[in-house]
């Protein structure tokens, strides 16, 4: 289950394109339904400026309608499929395993989009500092990037392969 971007392209899985249509299917559709029956109720109760069930509606409405727009930003540029892969070089869609400077033990996570914050994983973005310094990197680089403190830090890129084909 990957979505990575590669320029204005997104990569989905056939499952995460799947299940982002349904839930875009379902906001546009029930999901306003309900929201507009909650708004009427509310408005029905009387003066809206005291109307706490009013307002948390219409925050409510708002917060759908941003979802479906960034639904429907990733869908108008999504392929499905795989990205293309380079095996033993870092990118969106891989499974990462590096080692820290100066610790032992082994990290391992999905590089890709918060749209795959269900993977059985950690996922990591390809635009955090980390997911940054590594993206295009091959196995056996080391790689320093500087940390949201200020501080640096160094890492070692153990393996990188598509993620679904690791080893269990």
């Amino acid at each position: 289950m990957t979505e990575t971007r590669d320029d204005n392209v997104t990569w989905l899985t056939q499952e995460a394109y799947d299940r982002l249509n349904a839930e875009l299917e379902h906001l546009t559709g029930t999901g306003r339904i309900e929201i507009a029956d909650k708004i009427e109720a509310a408005r029905e109760e009387g003066d809206l400026k005291e109307n706490g069930g009013y307002h948390a509606a219409k925050e409510e409405q708002g917060k759908i309608e941003a979802r479906i727009v960034q639904i429907q930003n990733i869908l108008r540029n999504a392929r499905v499929g795989g990205a293309p892969h380079k095996a033993g070089t870092v990118g969106p869609g891989m499974t990462v395993t590096i080692k820290f400077e100066g610790d032992d033990e082994e990290v391992t996570f999905l590089l890709a989009s918060r749209e795959e914050s269900g993977a059985p994983i950690d996922v990591y973005s390809p635009k955090s500092p980390l997911g940054s310094a590594i993206n295009g990197e091959k196995i056996g680089e080391t790689v320093s990037y500087t940390l949201p403190n200020g501080r640096s830090a160094s890492v070692e890129i153990i393996d990188a392969v598509p993620y679904g084909s690791e080893s269990s």
